[in-house]
């Protein structure tokens, strides 16, 4: 994403309730909400989940280059690597299409040590972790829907990963066309592997059944919201709602 843009969905993100912190370290800029600021841990834990990763590629470039699904981890493995890897598999597609959400999860969920509340949100993958209902904007590109619908995250449904891809909006591969792919479950990684998945199959308004029918087929998917021009498409546990712009 352009900076103007990315500052115009952090904005759909950001909670007023929560104090509301950047965080970069390398390739990861993260946007991240707790009850205070914590950004000496939040770069610790960047840092820490950063050198885990790219010291796996060091031992096992595949792991970076691969658009296919690699053999299980061993036990060995750090956590947030067998994670990627399970992920990608269930998904079908190459373990990096999960990274960015594993990263937000690991930011996350190491933050809930010091906040009960936690939303960390890096390049549109989203890790929540909250005992209020929250509110999460859709960026969609060109499309009408674009900053104008908006998702409604239960707080039961939390921890939650709620993660995007697109064929048309910012620079990580995808083969499809789809303005946004967003999907929701238990696992940051797992949505962004899914929609990685989902976003590569959605070439034109057609095929959004398709990409339903594909979310539906992965273990541990709760909801999907594909968005392609002027059509969307929604199945999960999903509740659309018209976004309030301030």
């Amino acid at each position: 994403m352009g900076e103007e843009i990315e500052r115009k969905y952090r904005s759909w993100v950001a909670s007023e309730d929560l104090i509301i912190f950047e965080v970069v370290k390398g390739e990861s800029n993260l946007f991240i909400s707790a009850d205070k600021d914590l950004t000496v841990p939040a770069k610790q834990l960047i840092e820490e989940c950063r050198a885990v990763i790219k010291d796996y590629i060091e031992r096992c470039p595949q792991f970076k280059s691969s658009l296919q699904p690699l053999e299980a981890a061993g036990a060995a493995a750090a956590p947030i690597i067998r994670e990627m890897i399970e992920a990608s598999r269930r998904a079908n597609v190459g373990p990096m299409a999960a990274v960015a959400g594993a990263v937000s999860e690991y930011v996350g969920k190491g933050l809930l040590n010091f906040s009960p509340e936690v939303i960390v949100e890096n390049g549109g993958d989203i890790f929540i972790k909250s005992s209020r209902d929250r509110v999460v904007g859709i960026y969609a590109g060109s499309s009408p829907f674009s900053g104008r619908i908006s998702l409604k995250v239960k707080a039961s449904l939390a921890p939650v990963g709620i993660c995007t891809s697109s064929g048309t909006v910012g620079h990580s591969l995808s083969f499809g066309k789809s303005d946004s792919v967003t999907v929701i479950s238990g696992s940051a990684a797992s949505s962004d592997a899914a929609a990685t998945a989902i976003a590569n199959i959605v070439n034109a308004p057609k095929d959004i059944a398709g990409g339903i029918k594909l979310a539906r087929s992965i273990r541990g998917i709760r909801g999907v919201l594909i968005v392609i021009g002027k059509k969307l498409g929604a199945w999960g546990e999903v509740e659309i709602l018209r976004l309030e712009k301030s």
